[in-house]
C-alpha cells in the first residue's frame, strides 16, 4: 500500500512541475514590461529596476523556500539553494542571455555591481569557514554572520536608492505605455504568477529527487536552485530577447546580492547553517563563476558578453553539474 501511494505521489509530481512552468513564463514577461513601464513613468533608470524590484521579485521563490528549509531544519537544502542559485544565475542564465543577445554592461555594473557579487562571494566563503579563519570547533554561518550579510544588504540597497536617485533612463527600448495603476497592477501579478509557478516546480522536483535517494546538499544545488532561478532565467531571456542589457544583467546582478546578503543572512539569523564539508566546493565554485565574470567583462576589446563567452558559460554549467554527479 506504501508503495502504491509513493509510486502516485511521484507520478504526480512530474506534471506538477511541468505545469508550474506556464505561471513561471508569463509572470516573467508582465513583470519586465511592469518594471519598464514604471523606468520609463518614475525617471528611474532600467538598470535601477533591475537591481531592486525585478531582483527581488524574482529572488522571492529562493527565500520562500529558505524560510521553509531553515524552519524545518533542512540547512543543506538553504545552504545549496543559494550558492546553487548564484552558480547558476550567472554560468546558466547569463550564459543563455548572452547566447541570444549580446549583452551591453554599463560603466557602473563593471566598476561597481559586478566586482560586488565577486565580494559576496568571498564573504560567504570566509564567514563559512571558521576551523580555518577563527579556529573555531566546527564551521558554520551563524547568526553573527547573518547579521553580518544583513549590514551588507543595506549598504548595497543604500547604493542602489542613490543610484537611482541620480540616474535617468536613456535607454532607446520600446516600453509599454501604461498607467502607475496598471503597471503595479502587473507588477504584483507577475510576482505572484512566479511564486507559483516556482514553488510547483521546486515541490514536484523535489519529491521527484528523493524517490532515487539523492542527498539534501545535491538537490539544493541542482533540482532546487535550478527551480528557483527558473524566474531569473524566463526574465533575463525575455529581456535579451527585448535587447534591454540593462535588466538582463541587473537582473542576475541584483539577484544575486539579493541571495546572498538578504536571503542566506536572513536565514542564517533564524537558524545558523552548519557547513557540509564538501559544500566548500561548491563555494569556489560559486567565487569562481563570480570572478570569470569579471575577468569577461573587463576584457579591453569591449564590455560586453558575447557569444562565445555565453556558451563558455553554459560550458563550465555542465561541467560542475556532472562534477556534483560524479563525486
Amino acid at each position: 500500500m506504501f508503495d502504491t501511494l509513493f509510486l502516485t505521489a511521484s507520478w504526480l509530481a512530474i506534471p506538477v512541475m511541468l505545469v508550474g512552468f506556464l505561471p513561471l513564463i508569463f509572470g516573467a514577461n508582465w513583470l519586465v514590461d511592469s518594471g519598464s513601464a514604471l523606468a520609463k513613468r518614475l525617471n528611474i533608470p532600467t538598470l535601477a529596476i533591475g537591481l531592486t524590484i525585478v531582483a527581488f521579485g524574482t529572488s522571492m521563490p529562493e527565500l520562500i523556500v529558505n524560510l521553509f528549509a531553515a524552519s524545518s531544519g533542512s540547512t543543506d537544502i538553504a545552504l545549496g539553494n543559494i550558492i546553487g542559485s548564484n552558480v547558476f544565475n550567472i554560468l546558466a542564465i547569463l550564459g543563455v542571455s548572452a547566447a541570444i543577445y549580446p549583452i551591453v554592461i554599463k560603466s557602473s555594473t563593471t566598476w561597481i555591481e559586478i566586482p560586488l557579487v565577486v565580494l559576496a562571494a568571498l564573504v560567504v566563503a570566509v564567514l563559512a569557514n571558521d576551523l580555518f579563519f577563527d579556529g573555531a570547533s566546527t564551521n558554520s554561518i551563524g547568526r553573527i554572520d547573518g547579521l553580518i550579510l544583513l549590514a551588507f544588504f543595506v549598504i548595497f540597497i543604500g547604493y542602489t536608492v542613490s543610484m537611482a536617485i541620480k540616474g535617468s533612463s536613456d535607454d532607446s527600448l520600446e516600453i509599454k505605455n501604461w498607467g502607475l495603476g496598471v503597471s503595479i497592477a502587473f507588477l504584483f501579478l507577475g510576482l505572484a504568477a512566479m511564486i507559483l509557478g516556482g514553488k510547483m516546480i521546486v515541490e514536484g522536483a523535489v519529491q521527484t529527487a528523493r524517490s532515487f535517494g539523492m542527498a539534501e546538499r545535491v538537490i539544493g544545488l541542482t533540482i532546487v536552485s535550478i527551480g528557483t532561478s527558473l524566474p531569473e532565467l524566463a526574465t533575463s531571456a525575455v529581456a535579451a530577447f527585448k535587447k534591454n542589457s540593462d535588466i538582463a544583467i541587473g537582473n542576475i546582478v541584483g539577484s544575486n546580492l539579493f541571495n546572498t546578503f538578504f536571503i542566506l543572512g536572513a536565514t542564517a539569523v533564524i537558524r545558523p547553517i552548519p557547513l557540509n564539508p564538501a559544500s566548500n566546493l561548491d563555494l569556489w565554485v560559486n567565487i569562481g563563476a563570480s570572478v570569470l565574470l569579471c575577468l569577461f567583462v573587463f576584457l579591453p576589446r569591449s564590455r560586453r558578453l558575447s557569444k562565445p563567452e555565453g556558451w563558455t558559460f553554459m560550458a563550465c554549467y555542465v561541467a560542475y553539474v556532472a562534477v556534483l554527479f560524479i563525486t
